[in-house]
Parts: structure tokens; sequence; C-alpha cells
């Protein structure tokens, strides 16, 4: 579910559509999470389905560590790509803002921790990444968890209006990280081995 401070906008010709926030969101404050109502497609249901279908998945969805397909049912699924994403994903199937969101400010992720299936070239920002691959999380996990780790402290500090969809093992678990009792677990716990994947390349 994405965060309800946040509409579907035509952005350009070139991107299509995004996720354009509302309100202000401060950083610190959950932007996604993954609810009861996403649906996870394993490979073998991907194989099984038409070609409309698998061209669906192939547009909307991203991989999971388990090499499954997840499709957000809500708008969440047209957040786009940017080299600088305001937003990040976790380790705790949700997603966090790693800085301010500004009223009519795109809400973006990084579609390297997306465990794509076959590189593409983004749109130049002025980064020196150029294009995405499907190993990006094995280079650039510690950058992502340095960012996290930056604004995490902050998550009971601002308003969370995705906390009644969070698992509640899952707050927990955020709980015990804020009081120093475990671990930020590393973004890597997210990566698949596109190689072992039986999930046709787009």
């Amino acid at each position: 579910m994405i965060h309800p401070h946040t509409e579907l906008r035509f952005i350009s010709n070139e991107v299509g559509y995004g996720v354009v926030a509302t309100k202000f969101i401060p950083a610190g404050t959950i932007t996604w999470v993954l609810d009861k109502l996403d649906r996870e497609f394993t490979p073998l249901d991907f194989q099984n389905m038409e070609p409309l279908y698998q061209e669906i998945l192939d547009t909307y969805t991203y991989r999971n560590n388990n090499g499954n397909l997840v499709l957000c049912w809500d708008h969440g699924r047209y957040v786009n790509h940017s080299f600088n994403s305001n937003c990040l994903t976790t380790a705790y199937d949700f997603e966090i803002a790693i800085r301010d969101i500004q009223p009519g400010e795109q809400l973006t992720d990084d579609y390297g921790y997306l465990n794509i299936s076959s590189p593409f070239r983004g749109i130049n920002e002025g980064t020196k990444r150029k294009t995405v691959y499907p190993d990006d999380l094995l280079k650039y996990h510690k950058v992502w968890d340095n960012k996290i780790k930056k604004v995490f402290h902050k998550i009971k500090k601002v308003d969370q209006p995705l906390v009644s969809v969070l698992n509640p093992n899952t707050w927990d678990k955020i709980e015990r990280i804020l009081n120093g009792e475990e671990a930020l677990t590393s973004i890597l716990s997210n990566y698949f081995d596109t190689e072992k994947s039986t999930v046709p390349s787009n």
C-alpha cells in the first residue's frame, strides 16, 4: 500500500505516469508497505500466463528475494526509477523516505534494488550511474544501507499513516532496532540471483 498522501499523475511522455506527493512527507516516513492485497506470482505462474498478462507483469512488478514477481494492487506500482531516489526499500517489506518529499514531488525508487531481469538505461539525471543492472544490489547495498540508517531513527518521530497495515511483528522488530536490541538488516537480504530465475527476461 502506497502512502495515502500521494496521487497518480501524468509526468511526461518519456516516463508516463508517476506517484506524486499531495502533502509534505518528512524523511523517516514509511512510504509503502507490502500488504495483504499485493499479489505474488511464481516463475511457473508467469510462464503459464498468456503474453498479454506476462507483459503486464514485466512492466509493473518487482522481483523479491525468492524470485517471485510482486504486483502492487494500488498506484504504488507506478513509482518511477531515479538514480537519486527519495525512497528506499528495506529488508522488512516496506519503503522509507530517505529525505523530505515536498508536495508535488514524485516519489521515486532506485530500480537497482528491485532484482530486474535485464539491464536498462535510465533517464540522464547527471549521475555517474547511467544504467540499472540486475546485480546492482551486490554493488550498492552498503550505500543504500547507510542512507536508510541515517533516517531510520526518525520512524517513531514522524506521522506514520501506514502503520496499521504493517505486520505487527515488523513493528516489534523496528522497536527492537530503535532500542539497540537488534541490528538493522542489510538491504542485501532482498537480493535474488536472476541467473537462477526461470522467468524470461523482458
